[in-house]
């Protein structure tokens, strides 16, 4: 039985990467305490030991998905790549770019210290900076090197055999530095510091101001009473007897039947309001009013929605600007996604929106509507990826990718993985501002970024199996240490470039240099310490700027250590 698994494995090579795919995402998400290994390591170290069948799998497949992988990455990233680049968030981006660099200057160091080929410096940058996607640029560049295919092969072997030492540091340690020492080099109190920046930034604007985030929200109907207060104002003003917080004369039965409502209309003793608000606000102001059962008042469609911000003119809006639009009027807000990562946004007076935002925004479909023609795009959701979008970029980008620019006889290029990177950033980009264009749902990019790495990776590890106890003997277990200083030097110093040279709130300091490393885990880490989103709000424009720097890191280590 043993012998016919192996010799159909070895005659079917596909069959042995879905094994592998299989082990890898069950053994990454087997958890040791807090932590766990991720698909990422798990399918690698499924790959290595499945290798030792001696299996071989064609470089295109793993090409393919590669490729795939990067454009996913790409498109992720690309509206807060943009935007850190061409708007306020030119710290932040400028900030990943000085991170990014001490990364790579790290590796560089430890690799001529030591006298690591390039097979081995790019498995050190990947594992020590937990950037996977580096391998593939890798990969290509050693490929295109000059280098005999012997030579060549050699060092390819090594890169997983770095990869897989030096991730485990450069996961946990990276989440370690972060969270527990990195309070203690900016020498604060990180939880107190974000409860002082959410006071400081709901200051000045009433909770009236924004979009309400709170989701106890209820329509309920009332009689106008004679000699009331409402009597005689238009539903503007009585809107706003609600002093501090938002409510709404979402409908109105004058007369005996029911008329069209708008801002201006003026209210008279006898009338029926229909009025949307929070549970307590609706209580406190008018508990004591009549409340009347008037279910065909009551009677209106309601639905929460996605909405991708496009708009110019709330692009940079503080919530309690954008709270005063008059598209928000009867308008909740429940919560902001920003960035590849979807991360929550804290919903804060003084939180600025950016374009490329998901708003899941609750109320009547009528407002629900205006809303969404002033602010943007409905992002329903979708199971249709347009791939004619897909398969054009990432044409258009392996074709500008692939072009050669000889510099000293070296031969210079991003290779077509380096162009769908681009050509990713680009479409994420263009979708903001064009979404009619189509769209990547968010099942389709899970897809596209995990299997797709993962298959690479598998086919990595399957390919460097029978040769990974020999790359391992030669590497040494010295590079375990130098994967710590690779880790660990970044992330020590990043924290007093951004207290220093750049300026950072304290609150916001270590999201920030946990995007710049591109480490959700470590900045997670961060925000349970501080008990807060508030380190998020530093995240999201060094996380696009350092995915795309890292990544692009493997393909100019290789040309430094060469």
């Amino acid at each position: 039985m043993i012998t016919y698994v192996v010799e159909t494995l070895r005659a079917n090579p596909q069959l042995a990467i879905f094994l592998t795919l299989a082990i890898g995402y069950y053994v990454g998400a087997i958890r040791f305490g807090s932590f766990t290994l991720g698909a990422v390591t798990g399918t690698l170290l499924a790959g290595i030991l499945i290798g030792q069948l001696g299996i071989e799998v064609s470089g295109q497949v793993k090409s393919v998905f590669f490729i795939m992988f990067l454009f996913a990455v790409g498109f992720g990233v690309g509206p807060q790549f943009v935007r850190g680049i061409a708007n306020d968030g030119v710290p932040q981006a400028l900030f990943a770019v000085v991170v990014c660099a001490l990364c790579l200057g790290s590796v560089y160091l430890a690799a001529i210290v030591s006298g690591y080929g390039p097979g081995l410096a790019a498995g050190l940058i990947a594992g020590s900076q937990t950037i996977s996607a580096s391998i593939g640029l890798a990969t290509d560049a050693i490929n295109t090197s000059g280098l005999t295919p012997e030579q060549a092969k050699a060092e390819l072997d090594l890169i997983p055999v770095a990869y897989a030492i030096t991730y485990l540091f450069g996961t946990v340690g990276t989440g370690w530095i972060l969270a527990f020492l990195g309070p203690k080099i900016l020498n604060i109190d990180v939880a107190a510091e974000c409860a002082r920046y959410e006071r400081e930034m709901s200051r000045g604007a009433s909770a009236s101001a924004f979009i309400s985030a709170r989701r106890a929200r209820e329509l309920r109907a009332y009689r106008v009473r004679e000699g009331g207060k409402a009597v005689g104002l238009t539903v503007a003003q009585a809107e706003r007897l609600a002093v501090g917080e938002r409510m709404f004369i979402e409908g109105l039965r004058s007369g005996g039947g029911i008329v069209p409502v708008s801002t201006e209309t003026v209210l008279k003793a006898g009338d029926i309001v229909a009025v949307s608000g929070k549970r307590e606000v609706l209580v406190n102001l008018l508990g004591d009013a009549d409340e009347i059962d008037d279910r065909e008042l009551l009677d209106v469609p309601v639905e929460s929605v996605d909405v991708l911000l496009t708009s110019k003119q709330l692009d940079g809006m503080t919530l309690a600007e954008a709270g005063e639009h008059p598209c928000a009027r009867g308008v909740f807000l429940n919560s902001i996604r920003r960035g590849s990562a979807a991360v929550n946004i804290p919903v804060l007076a003084l939180t600025k929106l950016n374009r490329g935002d998901i708003l899941r925004v609750t109320g009547i479909k009528s407002n629900i509507q205006r809303f969404v023609d002033a602010a943007g795009y409905a992002d329903r959701p979708v199971t249709v990826t347009n791939m004619v979008l897909v398969g054009l970029a990432i044409f258009v980008g392996g074709l500008f990718g692939a072009y050669v620019l000889p510099i000293g006889g070296v031969p210079i290029t991003l290779s077509t993985s380096g162009g769908a990177l681009i050509a990713g950033i680009f479409v994420g980009w263009l979708r903001t501002v064009k979404p009619q264009i189509g769209n990547v749902p968010q099942p389709t990019l899970w897809f596209m970024n995990s299997v797709g790495l993962n298959v690479f990776i598998a086919i990595v590890g399957i390919s460097s199996g029978p040769t990974f106890i020999a790359g391992l003997k030669e590497a040494g277990f010295g590079i375990f240490f130098w994967g710590i200083f690779a880790t660990g030097m970044p992330m020590i110093l990043a924290p007093l470039v951004g207290k220093y040279i750049f300026r950072f709130d304290p609150a916001i300091n270590l999201g920030c240099c946990g995007g710049a490393r591109t480490s959700t885990a470590s900045v997670a880490m961060v925000g349970e310490v501080a008990k807060s989103d508030v380190p998020m709000l530093g995240y999201t424009v060094p996380y696009a700027v350092g995915n795309t720097l890292l990544t692009l890191w493997g393909l100019v280590i290789v040309l430094l250590i060469l």
